[in-house]
Formats: C-alpha cells, structure tokens, sequence
C-alpha cells in the first residue's frame, strides 16, 4: 500500500520547482494533490504540473489562492474542504526570493517576503487546523531553509521569516501535541530551481564552495524528507526539522 492512500493534501506555492517536486511524490504515494499557485502567471505551470499527476491521483485540482491574502487563503481552505470532504497535509512551501542588504532593503519588500513566507504559513496552518482538530488527524509540514541556521548576506529578510518559520512549528507542536496532529519542518539546503535562476554564477560558485559534496541539490534530493513527514511513519516527529542541504550545515 502507498504511504499517502486516500490522503487530501494542499501543497503551497506547488506550481514550480520543490513545490511540484511534492505534489508529483504525493501523487505516486497514493495522495489526492491540490496544486496551489498564486496568481495568473503561474497559472499554466500549475496545469502543467497537474498534468503530471491527472493519472496517478484523478482527483487531483489546481487551485489559485495569494497566501499572504487572508480573504484568499480562508476561501481556497473552504472550497478545498466543500470538495473533498477533509484535509489531511498541508505542506507551507509558497515563497519568493529577492535580495538587498540591509541599508538598501525597502519596507516594501521586506513586507512582501515576510507577508508570503510568514503569514502564508500563519493564515493556511490556522484554516487548516480548524478542520484537522475535527477528525483529530494530520500532517503539517512548513518549509523552511538552512539559511535560517547558517544566515546570508543580502537575505536579512528571508532569513528572519525562515527562521521565525522554525520558531512558529516548535510552538505549534506544544499547542497540538496531544492530538494526532504532528507539525515539522524541511529546511531544504540550496537547490536547482527557478528561485536561484538569476543568482550570479560567481554566487552560486560561493554557496558550492561551502558544500562538502560541492553541488546543489535537485529536487529530487529534497522530496523524500516531505513523504516522511506526510507519512505515518513519521508520527513520533514533533516540531522537528530535516536538512537535506548537502552538509552546507549541520543542525
């Protein structure tokens, strides 16, 4: 039997790169897979990474929610939950990546980073755990990074909401911790996606230089850690982190 039969799971910010690395292994587990993305640019790669799954898991939908908008985030809970009857994972995985240092961030763009790497979290958990609470059942798994233990220059602000990230499942975990609901993190070291597409290549050289095994990951690398801990064979797990960063740091 695969690990995730007949489970509903709502991946954020699932349209691309780590996101729809885990819709497609929630699918092969047995999972029905709601695909978020945030808004009409990501409209089609959405659909393209439905298209993936559409044989494996049926059921499976592509849905459009702003994480950051808690009218949004309150609306695409309800709808998923009028559909499929429950929610049973929700894995926080919606982000973006921009970079300044500090003296030359604006308030806007630290408000943008926090507002959908942070909020996100906060406003979908919340929803979320409203229905968990009723069948005292679920996964939840927020995606964090290994930045948020080793910091980066240029990064303050997406640093500081990976790390309020980690801080926020550990105190989750003492609110849930005896139901039969379990909260954990993946802090993902750095990756080939979209989100490092228009890093520097004299940067990425800096950030392979500090890797033992002197490569980034694919997202192939990352994946497993989020079946684990959408699986029940992770239920001894609260508010723990996995690093699959390649040893860039050790936790």
């Amino acid at each position: 039997m695969s690990v995730l039969e007949n489970r509903i799971a709502i991946i954020t910010g699932s349209s691309s790169g780590i996101g729809a690395g885990v819709a497609e292994a929630f699918a092969t587990e047995g999972a029905t897979v709601i695909i978020n993305y945030p808004d009409e640019s990501e409209l089609q790669n959405a659909q393209n990474t439905l298209n993936k799954i559409i044989h494996l898991s049926p059921q499976s939908q592509i849905i459009q929610a702003n994480v950051s908008s808690e009218d949004e985030v309150i609306s695409m809970i309800n709808e998923i939950n009028s559909i499929h009857g429950t929610i049973d994972i929700l894995v926080n995985n919606a982000g973006i990546a921009t970079s300044a240092p500090v003296h030359e961030m604006t308030s806007s763009m630290w408000d943008e980073l926090i507002s959908i790497h942070l909020k996100g979290t906060f406003l979908c958990t919340r929803e979320v755990l409203k229905i968990m609470y009723k069948k005292n059942y679920g996964k939840i798994i927020n995606t964090a990074s290994q930045l948020a233990y080793k910091g980066s220059a240029g990064f303050s602000h997406y640093t500081a909401a990976k790390g309020a990230i980690l801080s926020f499942t550990r105190s989750l975990s003492l609110e849930i911790g005896s139901k039969n609901i379990r909260a954990n993190c993946v802090a993902p070291g750095a990756t080939e996606t979209r989100m490092l597409a228009d890093v520097p290549i004299e940067i990425l050289n800096d950030i392979k230089s500090d890797i033992p095994k002197g490569e980034l990951a694919n997202v192939s690398d990352i994946v497993p850690s989020y079946v684990f801990l959408a699986s029940d064979a992770a239920n001894h797990f609260v508010g723990q982190c996995l690093s699959p960063n390649g040893g860039d740091v050790f936790l």
